[in-house]
């Protein structure tokens, strides 16, 4: 499976993760995000930085992650009414956090809140498996100037 990621020229191909919180991991909850599309990672990126920096430069990665590798999937009809607001995060990071804390995966497959229907694949950077994964390959991106 490829995951994609785009980030600014710095981290590039750099898999490390922040403990920063976001929608599935609490402060201090090392995780790395990735979408399964291009455009997915395009558009949480448009909604994560709230559209200022898109003049940076910004690279692609795209992470090879062999199919054999351990992974658990939340659906979002699983989740409860309004997930997806910033209100619910507390919920989200519940079950996040937990999947860290088993380490029972490598990776967590959970909806995005911006298309249910898609996925964001999140990385567990402290899971045994996490040696198996690698960059393929890393390419320029731009943000469209519309965007």
């Amino acid at each position: 499976m490829l995951v994609f990621r785009i980030t600014t020229k710095r981290w590039a191909g750099v898999l490390t993760a922040s403990g920063y919180p976001a929608r599935w991991n609490s402060k201090g909850t090392r995780v790395i995000y990735t979408a399964s599309t291009r455009a997915l990672a395009c558009l949480e990126n448009l909604v994560h930085r709230s559209g200022e920096g898109l003049n940076q430069q910004f690279r692609i990665t795209e992470i090879y992650i062999p199919d054999h590798l351990s992974i658990e999937q939340v659906n979002h009809k699983d989740l409860p009414v309004g997930w997806h607001q910033m209100e619910s995060y507390h919920h989200c990071q519940n079950i996040g956090d937990g999947w860290v804390d088993n380490a029972e995966s490598l990776l967590l497959e959970v909806p995005s809140s911006i298309i249910r229907d898609e996925s964001n694949i999140l990385i567990n950077p402290h899971h045994p498996e996490f040696s198996t994964i690698e960059v393929q390959n890393i390419t320029p991106f731009s943000f469209d100037e519309r965007l």
